[in-house]
């Protein structure tokens, strides 16, 4: 199973759409608190469900229960919270959400708006699903 990572700020819309179409992703799974936002351009996600499908013939879902809480997210976002803690917090949400792999999620890809994985909680999420599964890949784009 190949679970995949992408974020969209800091590349254009060309580079985004390029990259997921040249991969063997088969669905986008939005895994932002806000994802209609007006500050994220075209990755507001009722373009982004367009522009998957038109441009990449991807599918589009958007998973809220994947996202980090409101409070956490501005905390850590304004300082009063360590990156550890961070990591910490998400983990219990991810326990207590029950986040689960299923076999649908093979070749899919989670998105967030953070340019690279590595302070990002779509990084946390897909470690913590691929703990529940044997030969699972994790590719971030």
């Amino acid at each position: 199973m190949k679970l995949y990572t992408i974020g969209f700020a800091g590349k254009s819309a060309q580079e985004f759409f390029t990259i997921l179409k040249h991969s063997d992703v088969k669905k986008v799974i939005d895994v932002r608190l806000y994802p209609s936002t007006k500050d994220a351009g075209f990755a507001r996600s009722a373009d982004l469900s367009f522009f998957l499908k038109v441009l990449c013939h991807i599918d589009y879902e958007h998973r809220k229960d994947f996202a980090p809480t409101t409070t956490l997210l501005r905390d850590y976002k304004d300082g009063r919270l360590s990156w550890n803690d961070y990591v910490a917090q998400y983990d219990s949400i991810c326990h207590a959400r029950r986040f689960t792999l299923t076999p649908d999620m093979n070749k899919c890809c989670f998105l967030c708006a953070e340019p690279t994985p590595e302070h990002c909680h779509r990084r946390l999420l897909t470690e913590y699903l691929s703990k529940q599964g044997n030969n699972i890949e994790i590719v971030h784009l």
